[in-house]
């Protein structure tokens, strides 16, 4: 499929195919869907969720009604069209690849490979390249339809990670989850969350995420799509510049789902105020790729 436009992340109204319906219809050029395991998951005691400034915090720890049950919601999607891709996970190699082979079935425009949660077991399968590797190639060997890698900004080198994931065969690289970050309550004494740690997301998020595209950019050859904190037309700008094809919408949803027109619209003003008619003249446009840097 075609890497481009702005897209609904992952995580936000994307259980239901109905309310993802709805979210194309507003707009959205693509829905990514709630990561789906092999296996109902209840996830997290709660609090699940806390705000704090210019941010969002949660700890749902990637609550989900398996894959079998979440195929109904799929083929609602595909038989009204909706560019559908699929978020999966899973704690094993063994377990990705059955969530992959299930989901296939649905004919999903693409699977992205959740390989990042901050607050589920999960989180350390992109902190390390040789991991990454391993769970890209073995989705890849089992599906006909793109695999986009969606990697944290937790690692200690991203780089590292996403070109592990283009060598796996990944189609994208997906960049950012969200941060690991947790807030304490001053007169209860303790944590927020019932998970005591969760993932920071909103447009606090959004300087990490334009430098890991950033840096992305500059050292893969396949596309990043990027999300994290944005929430205007500009922070799309900006995510652009620094090189990604498309862009992913999450948080900024709590003000309305309108949001995806919004920022279309202000894209589309500031592409013919330079001239420029389509967006893939603003990508990477602002990169200084890695041999050019040491100039």
């Amino acid at each position: 499929m075609e890497i481009e436009g702005y897209w609904l992340a992952s995580g936000i109204l994307g259980v239901s195919g109905s309310v993802m319906k709805r979210v194309y219809e507003a707009g959205a050029d693509v829905v990514v869907t709630k990561s789906i395991g092999l296996t109902p998951r209840k996830g997290h005691h709660g609090p699940v969720l806390a705000s704090t400034r210019h941010a969002l915090l949660n700890a749902v720890g990637l609550t989900n009604p398996g894959i079998e049950e979440f195929t109904a919601e799929l083929f609602i999607l595909r038989n009204a069209d909706v560019p559908v891709v699929l978020s999966i996970f899973g704690s094993t190699i063994e377990e990705i690849i059955n969530v992959a082979q299930i989901g296939v079935e649905c004919e999903p425009d693409a699977i992205e490979l959740n390989l990042s949660c901050p607050h589920a077991e999960i989180a350390q399968i992109s902190h390390d390249p040789n991991l990454t590797y391993e769970y890209v190639r073995a989705v890849k060997d089992v599906v006909d339809c793109d695999v986009y890698a969606k990697i944290t900004p937790n690692a200690s080198d991203i780089v590292a990670i996403g070109k592990a994931a283009e060598e796996a065969g990944a189609n994208a690289i997906v960049a950012i989850n969200t941060v690991r970050a947790m807030r304490i309550d001053i007169y209860q004494q303790k944590p927020v969350l019932g998970n005591l740690v969760g993932g920071l997301s909103g447009p606090a998020v959004l300087p990490i995420a334009v430098r890991c595209v950033y840096d992305l950019y500059g050292a893969l050859e396949i596309p990043i799509i990027g999300v994290g904190g944005v929430t205007t037309w500009q922070d799309a700008i900006e995510m652009h510049l620094a090189g990604a094809s498309a862009i992913q919408i999450g948080t900024a949803i709590i003000g309305g789902i309108e949001i995806f027109r919004e920022i279309k619209s202000g894209v589309d003003k500031y592409l013919q105020s330079f001239g420029m008619s389509h967006i893939s003249e603003l990508v990477g446009l602002a990169n200084i790729r890695g041999d050019e840097r040491e100039r």
